[in-house]
């Protein structure tokens, strides 16, 4: 069998930037097993299956399924509107783990319609999780967390940047994912973050679409703002402007280029 595959670079304007996602549509849907190996294949931190004839959307990593990816919907937003299937103005609904999401299709973006997570403080606090990470207690200002994640806010911008995580530290700690997010110190940015999530085969996410529906409210909240611009401050690194929007949802909206086509034969 032969299947075209995609590789996006999402949350960019540029390839060689932001998250890449491998991208796979096929008209009905492929087996559970076939779609692992293609993820381990691509070996990029999320590779994004869609069938069409049930609209039913899946994001694997390397290692899991994962209930929602961020970059992974942009990219085949992306996708379907690069190849005619969708054009300027559309709204696209997929079905998911995660219920009912949608995509609309802008000229020179793709606008999320994503639920917010809730954020909750965490305590008490975990030092050797801190020890992992390189950050000393006085350099954090709080910890909270969201859908089985760690969110630790650092007091400035240069903490973000500077981490370098022992990971095989980091991995031993019991978990799901680590952001660690601060004020931007650019005027023109509310907010920085870094992912860590070596227990599901990525040590460091380049560019996480779904954290933002939980730093979007935790920001959101402390600036008192419903619109707000941030960085994910990677080696890759890539930008992402976010809308609180009513009813708990959270509007994700970030372009992406295609950087491969292929034919993978399986």
């Amino acid at each position: 069998m032969e299947l075209t595959i995609y590789q996006v670079d999402a949350f960019a304007s540029n390839p060689f930037e932001g998250n890449p996602a491998g991208v796979c549509i096929t008209d009905t849907p492929l087996s559970e097993e076939l779609m692992r190996l293609i993820a381990k294949e691509m070996a990029v931190s999320e590779t994004v299956f869609l069938s069409r004839t049930d609209m039913n959307l899946r994001w694997f990593t390397p290692e899991i399924e994962v209930n929602l990816c961020g970059h992974g919907t942009l990219s085949v937003a992306h996708i379907l509107k690069e190849i005619g299937e969708a054009k300027i103005g559309d709204i696209i609904t997929f079905n998911t783990l995660s219920g009912s999401l949608s995509a609309k299709v802008a000229q020179g973006e793709i606008e999320l319609n994503f639920p917010t997570a809730k954020v909750s403080p965490k305590q008490p606090l975990d030092l050797s999780l801190f020890n992992a990470l390189g950050l000393q207690q006085q350099h954090i200002k709080s910890v909270s967390e969201f859908d089985s994640k760690v969110l630790i806010e650092v007091i400035d911008e240069e903490f973000v940047r500077g981490l370098s995580p022992d990971f095989s530290a980091l991995i031993n700690q019991p978990g799901r994912g680590v952001v660690v997010t601060s004020l931007a110190n650019d005027e023109h940015l509310d907010f920085v973050s870094r992912y860590f999530a070596p227990w599901v085969g990525v040590n460091e996410d380049p560019v996480t679409g779904s954290n933002h529906c939980a730093l979007s409210r935790f920001w959101g909240e402390r600036l008192g703002k419903t619109a707000l611009k941030a960085y994910q401050a990677s080696n890759r690194g890539g930008y992402i402007k976010m809308q609180l929007l009513p009813n708990n949802r959270t509007m994700l909206i970030g372009s992406a280029v295609t950087v491969i086509k292929g034919v993978m034969h399986v």
